[in-house]
């Protein structure tokens, strides 16, 4: 396998044509089985992999900078600087990292999964050059998606690279997958490009792909315009970048290595910023992906390579689990809309949208956007839900705060993936959702223990708050309840007299194992669901006030977390001279690599083994 003897860049600079349609065909078939055992992102890493290749023949890494937008399209990337022996660990504990990282290689820069964010980093490391002697300076190089241009920050960087002239390559990977709205009038150059075959046969696979799946243009209309218009609004996206300053050269076939190298060659030798438009097609090479309706497996768990399904059964998901809850409450509300920043199944809102076409909204990767037009639609009479990934969430903190929250707009936010998530590594980890929610200071924050309760809560949050209010959930299976609380009551799960132990969310169950394990030792721990954070159960807070000790237990940041908030209540019930200690686990402030969340919440000490483990030594300490 000639994939196998690839170490560096240079030795793809090496190869002749037929040598790089091998190495293509053994990087499709590498990616495919990586991800198949483990999971992971496949569509976009099989849509990358001729553009992977030219860009490393082109630009000679590590001295050129390569900065990848998402990361989730790096696989190919990581293959071709000499980490393909290491896929067999990918996404596992202690192995390769599913998105670029610096301590894996010299070849990575940028580290996080958040889109629109290469567009700034590449304008602030350009621009740092500045300084440098001419020699000393090193090529930039920002690959980003079609997708990376429906966030507001990537025009941002946009505008200070043309007023400034910033010199560097952008390399716009367009799959048409997720589009901006068309940004000018078409140019005369529509009528030639439309003669163009390539335009020919982008345009026939556009109408194909509508004419399959009608549900995507109920989604977003406007978005399904820019795929269809994909390569004719060509000229309009070229009359929008240059009329910034930002010289434009495309399109090129993505798949094409050899088209693609002598674009890039143009690209080097022009003198200030350029942007090269490559088409490309997510999940290139792999029928599963290519015909996937929805996001041609953007991301996957394992699967059988031969068919593209899941290898194993999956219990009932969260993200089901809120699913179902949303479409029985948008069957009986008609005021409900829900709104996503192009995650509309992996948010579970694919189902609403096929029941009530007209009630989902998709702003794109707008999270920001997304925050404060729910503002306007509560203001406007409806009751909006903002479902979104909670690692997400902070980068709509300051709309949620002074759009929704200072205006007191009821909007509902259901913060998915809440909690340690595991293989995606620190920026996929969704903790800080909860700190954030409670400096907003009229949020009810609600975090629900079993598919039962997050029924129980979201109607509560849509039918009975008034306000801003969220609700959190985690990842993978959702744990199947067999009692549910009532309204924002806290819930009394196991009576003991020897400690309290307040249960956050999906901690519940590992607490209740944890007072079963303490009961052996002698110890007779009470366990409450806590139900919701704000505002706290007055019967939980009196009950805590009157225990020896209090431990809480939430799977976020410890630092200003649920804990914090549960301790300051039974400080301000109890008096200084009366409250009881208050033990509080969580996560610590750290980024936490990837790896199993089984594993990582145990290494946390938040599974119900160290969880028992750190009540025994509290309680053993107060003796």
């Amino acid at each position: 396998m000639l994939l196998e003897h690839i170490h560096h860049p240079a030795d793809v600079r090496a190869l002749d044509a037929d040598e790089l349609d091998e190495l293509a065909a053994d990087v499709r078939r590498n990616v495919i089985e990586a991800v198949a055992r483990v999971g992971g992102h496949l569509g976009s890493n099989l849509g990358a992999v001729e553009l992977t290749i030219s860009l490393h023949r082109s630009f000679d890494s590590p001295q050129d900078l390569l900065l990848w937008d998402t990361g989730h399209q790096a696989y190919v990337h990581k293959m071709l600087t000499g980490r393909t022996g290491q896929f067999e660990t990918l996404r596992q504990d202690g192995g390769l990292a599913g998105y670029p990282q610096r301590v894996e290689s010299v070849h990575d820069v940028i580290e996080n999964s958040h889109a629109s964010t290469a567009l700034s980093w590449a304008y602030g490391i350009a621009e740092g050059q500045r300084f440098l002697p001419a020699g000393e300076r090193r090529g930039v190089v920002a690959v980003v998606g079609d997708g990376a241009l429906t966030g507001g920050m990537a025009y941002e960087a946009l505008n200070n690279i043309g007023h400034d002239q910033t010199p560097m390559t952008i390399v716009l990977n367009d799959n048409g997958r997720s589009y901006a709205e068309t940004v000018s009038r078409l140019s005369s150059q529509v009528s030639r490009m439309r003669m163009d075959p390539r335009y020919r046969t982008w345009r026939s696979r556009a109408d194909h792909f509508v004419e399959r799946i009608p549900l995507i243009h109920r989604l977003t209309g406007a978005s399904l315009r820019g795929l269809k218009h994909a390569v004719a609004d060509a000229p309009a996206l070229q009359a929008f970048v240059e009329a910034l300053g930002v010289r434009y050269l495309g399109p090129v076939n993505g798949h094409d290595v050899g088209a693609m190298d002598a674009a890039f060659a143009s690209a080097e030798r022009f003198d200030g910023p350029i942007l090269v438009h490559v088409l490309t097609e997510k999940g290139k090479g792999y029928e599963p992906a290519e015909t996937d309706p929805e996001k041609r497996l953007h991301d996957t768990s394992a699967f059988d390579p031969a068919t593209g399904e899941a290898t194993k059964s999956k219990q009932r998901s969260w993200t089901a689990a809120f699913s179902d809850a949303l479409s029985d409450l948008c069957d009986e509300i008609p005021e409900i809309v829900a709104l996503t920043a192009a995650m509309p199944g992996s948010t579970g809102l694919l189902p609403i949208a096929e029941r009530h076409p007209d009630r989902v909204i998709d702003v794109g990767i707008a999270e920001q956007h997304a925050v404060t037009s729910a503002a306007g639609l509560a203001y406007a009479g409806r009751i909006p839900v903002v479902a979104i990934y909670s690692p997400f969430f902070p980068r709509a903190f300051d709309q949620a705060n002074l759009d929704v929250g200072l205006h007191d707009e009821h909007v509902v936010f259901a913060f998915d993936r809440a909690g340690i998530t595991g293989p995606d590594g620190p920026s996929a980890h969704g903790v800080l959702d909860l700190g954030l929610s409670l400096r907003i200071p009229n949020m009810t924050v609600l975090a629900p223990s079993s598919d039962l309760e997050v029924a129980a809560l979201l109607r509560t949050a849509v039918e009975d708050v008034h306000g801003p209010v969220s609700l959190r959930f985690s990842r993978g299976a959702c744990p199947t309840g067999d009692q549910v609380g009532t309204g924002l009551d806290a819930r009394l799960v196991r009576e003991g007299s020897d400690v309290v132990i307040v249960a956050v969310g999906d901690r519940l169950g590992p607490a209740v194992t944890a007072a079963r394990t303490l009961a052996v030792d002698g110890i007779d721990a009470a366990v409450w669901d806590v139900r919701c954070v704000r505002p706290l159960d007055p019967a939980l807070v009196a009950a805590a006030a009157a225990a020896p000790l209090v431990v809480t237990v939430e799977n976020g940041y410890v630092a200003g977390g649920a804990g914090a908030h549960v301790a300051d209540a039974i400080l301000d019930h109890a008096g200084l001279a009366s409250a009881p200690p208050v033990l509080r686990l969580g996560v610590p402030d750290a980024y936490v690599a990837h790896g199993s969340p089984d594993r990582l919440l145990a290494d946390l000490g938040l599974d119900a083994d160290g969880i028992a483990a750190a009540v025994g030594k509290a309680v053993t300490d107060l003796a």
